[in-house]
């Protein structure tokens, strides 16, 4: 059947037609009618979004406000927004006035201070963060003069700072984890700015790329925070040279190359809607847990967990330090600011390299768009962070290293 209808005389109406549940507090005598493909023969003139659910009349007696649980058509894909509208019989269209949508946390629920027929509307395009293109194209150009300004530095200091086995594995690090950043970002700026024109061969060479570069930029960083940690900790046990750079080829290329080589072949050689999106020429998300996406910000989200606890251990150790020099010593409130400032510098120095501020990328998947103002601060903070964090490692390794600026 295409029509339900049913009714209802209780204080507080719970009516179910097709799946689609109706409430109504305090109203009496509480008509519903269902239609389904009666949204075919409406004059819909907004070409910007279709109706997504089956159309539900509803009229009451004593009552004003109406919750409709709605069974959409189709899921709604990440960032679109969905509509909570009434049919507006003086103007002919749909119209959302009075309405509200439960939000992407009960995306079917729409509640509305009227009486009418209702149905949810689904964007066919998905919300935008005003600017935000702009803002990573300039960040990401930014970051690709510094690190390379920070390879050529790297270059001409080396055989003057890497005059110890511990700062040989720390520029070592530096080194590379500049180098998959910054071929990372070319193919991100070569793919992002107009993908439909590229070719598929290109954009599915692009998604791999920067699949492998921003992983093994994290495996590096993790070499990296496991050195400092193991000197934190073990301060009489060194690392050879030799073990060392073992231990990071292994870690930091064939690690990544293993997850993409695996995801690659699992995913029908990389077929395009499988393993990577021809609009973005990067992995597939499709929801929690759900699509190629996972294999890259699974091992980034172990990582930065690693990282941060990492640097954890670091400052405890620097402000044990300066405690029991402090129980030794009587130390003047100069030297106690100059402690602090030794473990901000710190932290300052060491979340660009190792990452940190990639988990402004975990608070971007957990809002939807559709969340409100906080989604896209976090959208706009994630992007300047991330973007330049090229230009923050060349002030926080080169500027910032007192050795290096000697």
């Amino acid at each position: 059947s295409y029509l339900l209808l049913d009714l209802c005389n209780t204080s507080n109406c719970k009516i179910n037609v097709f799946n689609v549940s109706v409430s109504v507090s305090g109203g009496v005598n509480v008509k519903t009618t269902a239609f389904k493909q009666l949204d075919k023969y409406l004059p819909h003139l907004d070409n910007k979004s279709e109706v997504n659910s089956i159309i539900v009349s509803a009229t009451a007696e004593n009552a004003s406000d109406i919750s409709i649980k709605f069974e959409m058509i189709k899921p709604r894909p990440r960032n679109f927004e969905l509509k909570c509208v009434y049919w507006d019989t003086k103007n002919h269209k749909f119209s959302s006035e009075g309405c509200k949508w439960g939000g992407p946390s009960d995306e079917g629920l729409c509640e509305c201070k009227h009486f009418s027929s209702f149905a949810l509307l689904l964007s066919k395009e998905p919300l935008e963060v005003p600017g935000l293109t702009y803002v990573t194209y300039v960040a990401l150009s930014v970051s690709v003069l510094s690190l390379v300004v920070t390879l050529v530095i790297e270059l001409i200091v080396w055989s003057d700072v890497v005059k110890t086995s511990t700062l040989y594995l720390r520029h070592t690090a530096h080194v590379n984890i500049c180098l998959c950043l910054l071929i990372g970002n070319l193919c991100f700026l070569a793919s992002s700015s107009n993908p439909e024109s590229i070719s598929d061969l290109w954009c599915r060479t692009s998604a791999v790329l920067k699949h492998f570069c921003y992983l093994a930029m994290f495996f590096w960083t993790f070499c990296l925070s496991a050195t400092l940690l193991h000197q934190a900790v073990f301060l009489f046990h060194k690392v050879s040279r030799a073990n060392y750079l073992r231990f990071s080829l292994v870690v930091g290329y064939a690690i990544p190359l293993i997850i993409v080589f695996v995801t690659f072949l699992t995913c029908n050689g990389g077929a395009e809607g499988v393993y990577y999106f021809r609009k973005t020429c990067w992995l597939v998300y499709g929801g929690l847990f759900k699509g190629t996406f996972y294999t890259f910000i699974i091992p980034v989200g172990a990582i930065v967990f690693i990282n941060v606890f990492s640097m954890l251990v670091v400052i405890m150790k620097l402000v044990s330090h300066h405690s029991e020099i402090h129980q030794k010593t009587d130390i003047s409130p100069e030297k106690e600011k100059a402690a602090a400032k030794t473990v901000v510098r710190s932290i300052i120095l060491l979340t660009p390299i190792f990452g940190v501020t990639w988990i402004f990328g975990f608070a971007i998947l957990i809002f939807d768009l559709t969340s409100g103002i906080a989604a896209y601060a976090f959208e706009y903070i994630f992007t300047i962070l991330n973007g330049f964090q090229g230009f923050f490692i060349l002030l926080t390794t080169c500027f910032g290293d007192r050795m290096v600026r000697k």
